[in-house]
């Protein structure tokens, strides 16, 4: 039964310490260190967000993220190893070796007296570093469950939405009006179908509705900053959950639509079965602890335009490696409209796609003189996907398992690479060894 919709909160409901689970030996030590240190300075400090949502949930955070009533001009007078980035939101970011915890100061509901600080145009909000309390803030967060402030003060949890109701019960609600707040910023659409895929959550009614009509809105979003919200959606381990809402919703065809249109032309189902099973793989890697990278991850997501554009280049009389090189500049080119990849993983997304034909070659030294190139195992990689979905014969994809694993040149110890370099001794000037004459 969906409960019902409920006004603002805006004196929180204060959860004391016996009554959460939320304990301090699980937040990171430099999350702590961040909190006292501005508690100490005399400024207010909260853990907030998704930290805080998933130590509720006994998940392990990705992140730790404070909320202060400090500027980030104080931060960074409190930290020597502080950043200020942004400027559509300034925050801080201090730096604990490759662990960052990121500052944000209690934003405003309203212009206020800094309305050269707050920029909006036709609903979206593209610069907004207005100031105010912690009350303010917590109704500027998007969802009820990222409303929840975990206070160092004295160790409580402050809601201001009803967001421990909406743990519990494994309910999205956005706060406020929800159409209003995708116009103001239409990566809120993503998101919530991020959480609901991470998380398992449903989308309340109210919060799903304005979704599907407003998907349009994501073609205002600069590319560069749908690149970021699509690594969260697919690096997250949920990616096929996502993949599947994301259709569902019409988002996905707003990020990829050549993919989106491909898929439309199934044969035999293998064009969404290949990206599902990729999408399970990078999902079963992320569980693992095993590297993922983003080449990779947009190679699957990006085949079947390829490959499809590709054979429309063969049956004109190009061969397979040049119309694979021409389709790939050509979807990619196109993508980059929607969603801009960078280059550096461009060029390796383009040699798995055009690595594909090599496998075919199994006569003579093509073989070993694959296996040598730089990109060879994230094509075959890429190859057994291709098999498992039924686009490549199975039988191909185990003759080059086969083929390694009796070409396998085994890795010298490193004690012994160590006797192999051997150091090369510094030539003394001439004169320098003999004996001085007394």
């Amino acid at each position: 039964m969906q409960s019902p919709r409920t006004e603002k909160i805006v004196t929180p409901v204060v959860i004391a310490r016996p009554e959460h689970n939320l304990s301090r030996s699980n937040i990171s030590e430099n999350a702590l260190k961040v909190l006292y240190r501005l508690k100490n300075a005399g400024y207010r400090a909260c853990l907030v967000g998704g930290g805080v949502r998933d130590l509720l949930l006994g998940r392990e955070p990705k992140d730790f993220d404070v909320a202060t009533d400090a500027r980030p001009e104080q931060v960074r007078q409190v930290f020597r190893n502080c950043r200020l980035i942004g400027r559509r939101f300034r925050l801080a970011h201090v730096h604990f070796g490759r662990e960052i915890i990121e500052v944000a100061t209690f934003r405003s509901m309203g212009d206020g007296e800094q309305q050269d600080q707050r920029q909006v145009e036709n609903g979206m909000i593209l610069r907004d570093n207005v100031y105010g309390t912690i009350d303010e803030d917590a109704q500027r967060r998007d969802f009820t469950i990222n409303a929840l402030y975990y206070d160092i003060e004295d160790f409580s949890v402050l809601d201001y939405a009803n967001g421990m109701q909406d743990l519990r019960e494994g309910r999205l609600r956005l706060l406020g009006d929800p159409e209003q707040r995708y116009r103001e910023d239409p990566v809120r659409m993503l998101r919530a179908v991020r959480f609901a895929g991470k998380l398992g959550f449903l989308i309340e009614e109210q919060t799903e509705a304005p979704i599907e009509p407003l998907s349009g809105l994501l073609q205002e979003v600069p590319s560069a900053r749908l690149y970021e919200e699509v690594l969260k959606l697919f690096l997250g381990g949920s990616a096929l959950e996502t993949f599947e809402k994301l259709r569902h919703y019409g988002l996905f065809s707003r990020l990829f639509p050549a993919t989106e249109e491909a898929l439309s032309h199934e044969e035999h189902d293998f064009p969404i079965t290949f990206v599902n099973r990729g999408l399970s793989n990078t999902d079963q890697r992320i569980r693992e602890e095993k590297p993922v990278t983003p080449a990779f991850l947009f190679a699957v997501l990006l085949w079947e335009p390829v490959r499809r554009l590709a054979g429309q280049y063969m049956e004109e009389g190009l061969a397979a490696v040049p119309a694979l090189q021409d389709a790939g500049r050509e979807v990619l080119s196109a993508q980059n409209q929607s969603v801009s990849i960078p280059k550096r993983f461009g060029y390796p997304m383009r040699d798995i796609w055009q690595l594909q034909p090599r496998f075919e070659n199994r006569a003579g030294k093509r073989p070993q003189r694959l296996i040598t190139h730089p990109k060879f195992r994230a094509a075959y990689d890429f190859l057994l996907l291709r098999a498992e979905a039924g686009e490549t014969d199975s039988e191909l994809a185990a003759w080059w398992t086969d083929f390694q694993k009796e070409n396998a040149s085994p890795q010298p110890e490193p004690t012994e690479q160590k006797r192999r370099r051997r150091r090369r001794r510094r030539r003394k000037p001439d004169g320098e060894d003999k004996p001085v004459d007394g």
